[in-house]
């Protein structure tokens, strides 16, 4: 692959993964409430919403088993052209039997953050764009639009109170021309994807199973680690962190939405600052030491009795939180073998899953039985245990542009 023709791949996965963010940040905002506007109780938005999200683990371990003997560009396809068919059944009926499938089968997102089986491709796909030394920059930007998609998709699920005072059109109506959106830019998705070669490598994916004896070590404790962070992870979510807020200092609904805008905003600008600081210091360095200040902020945000002190504390933690997510993808595709990359960035991303879905219902516990810090000490003395053990495992474990300095 010439340099020409592997920037014009990163433009194509770059467009298609910012596309993808706006529609799963628009998706996450509405769904419940186009939902409750069919009439549906809160009961059945549940089942609703775990259907989206077991659909989308499905379509994860699908990709894990079956990627290997796909072509990347057909699963791209497959995985694109689903949600567009998951989102107009969902516009077009009124069944719940109906609803619940369009849910499952479109993986129709409700974390606002796609966490499904496209990541895991992309992973897979960008290396083979660049070299060894710009791979980290490469994964920076690939967050920053990602962050940059989710952002614009949240701000325009607005528009269905404008679309009703500008045209007179029913919550209901206004929301499902909002919705088609999501559709469309899934469609917009799968027709630059159809632009990708079958394969960007020569490397033909393997299985978990024909993983070499070298990198099966390496990946059996990485998984296990990052199981470890995402289940502390889980206990530092969007939605508990917001609900401490608004329990611990009475903060409403608007100051919040601000307040989490802005982090977001910071994450963004943080990635670049992990591509930065990773050529300096070395990628598990740059993970670890940016990873454990954030845990330690952790600790003065639930000490502190005032929200202005706390919400500068929450936006310094959110400045630096983001920094090992560009430096841990290049440095799991780095770290093993180009045909492994696929099997690698699929387990990891299961195990991820497991521990970020676990942890909700400990965190409510934790707040009935010990306050409304203790989930969030919890988290930040786990996520120092996982990143001194990551230092410990994984210092010397180095990937190849490090090796040639």
């Amino acid at each position: 692959m010439t340099p020409q023709e592997a920037q014009r791949l990163r433009k194509i996965l770059y467009t298609a993964a910012f596309l993808r963010a706006f529609a799963v940040g628009l998706m996450a905002v509405l769904i419940g409430l186009y939902c409750s506007r069919l009439g549906l109780d809160a009961a059945r938005i549940g089942v609703v919403l775990s259907a989206a999200l077991w659909g989308a683990a499905l379509a994860a371990l699908l990709t894990l088993v079956l990627g290997p003997r796909l072509s990347q560009r057909g699963l791209l396809l497959a995985l694109t052209g689903l949600p567009v068919l998951g989102a107009t059944v969902l516009l077009s009926t009124d069944s719940y039997p109906l609803i619940v499938a369009s849910a499952f089968v479109g993986m129709l997102n409700v974390h606002g953050r796609d966490r499904g089986a496209i990541p895991i491709l992309e992973q897979t796909l960008f290396p083979a764009t660049t070299d060894a030394g710009q791979r980290t920059r490469v994964f920076a930007w690939y967050n920053v639009l990602m962050d940059a998609g989710y952002a614009v998709g949240g701000l325009t699920a607005g528009l269905p109170t404008l679309l009703e005072g500008a045209l007179g059109l029913s919550t209901l109506d206004a929301m499902k021309i909002v919705l088609a959106l999501f559709g469309a830019l899934y469609a917009g998705a799968a027709a630059l994807y159809s632009r990708v070669p079958p394969r960007l490598s020569e490397a033909v994916p393997v299985s978990l199973a024909r993983l070499t004896p070298a990198s099966r070590p390496i990946v059996a404790k990485i998984s296990l680690l990052f199981f470890i962070d995402a289940f502390a992870g889980g206990f530092v979510g969007s939605a508990l962190f917001a609900y401490f807020f608004a329990e611990q200092f009475h903060a409403s609904a608007g100051q919040i939405a601000i307040l989490f805008s802005a982090g977001r905003v910071l994450s963004a600008f943080s990635h670049l600052g992990a591509a930065w600081l990773a050529k300096r210091i070395g990628l598990v360095n740059t993970m670890v030491y940016t990873h454990i200040p954030t845990s330690l902020l952790l600790f003065t945000i639930v000490a502190s009795d005032d929200l202005v002190i706390a919400s500068i504390l929450f936006l310094l933690r959110e400045a630096m939180s983001e920094m090992d997510v560009p430096t841990r993808q290049s440095y799991t595709m780095a770290v093993v073998q180009p045909e492994e990359r696929l099997a690698v960035a699929g387990i990891t991303s299961l195990v991820r899953s497991g521990g970020w879905a676990m942890a909700p219902m400990f965190a409510g516990m934790m707040m009935n039985a010990g306050g409304m810090g203790l989930p969030l000490v919890f988290a930040g003395v786990t996520k120092i245990a996982y990143d001194l053990l990551l230092w410990r495992e994984f210092r010397r474990v180095k990937p190849p542009e490090e090796l040639s300095g």
